[in-house]
């Protein structure tokens, strides 16, 4: 018996047609994820991660929070890489004293920082041994004790913790090393309307406000949003993609806990 010969009109064209449909499904799906994507970090929430110790007790180096993207409306620098093209907020919403936020850098919008907002427009703000002053009163402060932390370096540092009042009742914790530090005696800072005054928990390891060439005052424009809570955390010896190594190095006290806007999140320990 003879062994049938294809010719073109017997080729088998639809498993060819189904692999074409298969990949062109796969490029829609991809594509859809991508915009999904795009759409809840630019209007709902947004990753960002801790490099630094500048706000311990509240962020520790190794955190990975959301920061809620509609809590003070959105501006250009709401879209990734500041693709906004427009000026002002949509939606606008007057963030409140004590806030944890991200903010582009007012000398360098390229960069994002993460600070507290002790300082409302038209406030005055200084420093004296050690001392936050605002409009010319002393925020409260108790101390808690002293505690050791350690820093992006890998070296550890002792601090004394105290909880702080700021207007308002809006306590939350902060490190100090000393009160007589680079930062801790400052000039008199005067916010200006459309700005807001920020700085870090961990006070004398914190290159905020109280540097105006670096940090100054803070546009509401270049608000980003409100730090909202972790959703992982590792204390350095693992990245968030090696799973094999979460084991040792992922702080679970920490997972899923609340970042405090007024009640701040206290530092936990494994």
């Amino acid at each position: 018996m003879s062994k049938d010969i294809l010719s073109e009109d017997t080729i088998p064209v639809v498993p060819v047609a189904e692999e074409s449909e298969t990949l062109g499904e796969v490029a829609t799906t991809f594509l859809i994820a991508v915009i999904l994507t795009l759409l809840f970090r630019t209007f709902l929430f947004e990753p960002f991660n801790i490099p630094s110790s500048s706000m311990v007790p509240t962020l520790r180096v190794g955190d990975y929070l959301f920061v809620s993207k509609y809590s003070y409306g959105y501006s250009r620098y709401s879209f990734p890489f500041g693709m906004g093209g427009f000026e002002g907020r949509i939606a606008s919403k007057d963030p409140k004293r004590g806030d944890v936020i991200v903010f582009k850098l007012p000398t360098d919008p390229r960069i994002d920082y993460i600070k507290r907002l002790v300082g409302m427009p038209g406030d005055t703000m200084q420093v004296i041994n050690g001392r936050l002053y605002i409009n010319d009163e002393i925020v409260p402060r108790e101390l808690v004790g002293m505690v050791e932390y350690e820093k992006e370096t890998r070296s550890n540092a002792k601090v004394f913790e105290y909880i702080e009042t700021l207007p308002g009742n809006v306590k939350h914790h902060i490190y100090e090393e000393s009160d007589h530090e680079a930062l801790d005696n400052t000039d008199k800072y005067t916010v200006p309307a459309g700005h807001y005054f920020m700085m870090g928990d961990n006070r004398d390891n914190s290159r905020d406000s109280r540097v105006l060439d670096l940090v100054g005052y803070v546009p509401f424009d270049n608000l980003e949003g409100r730090a909202e809570f972790l959703f992982f955390s590792t204390n350095g010896s693992a990245q968030i993609f090696e799973v094999w190594k979460w084991p040792w190095s992922i702080r679970f006290s920490r997972l899923f806990t609340a970042i405090g806007n007024g009640e701040t999140l206290k530092d936990k320990e494994d």
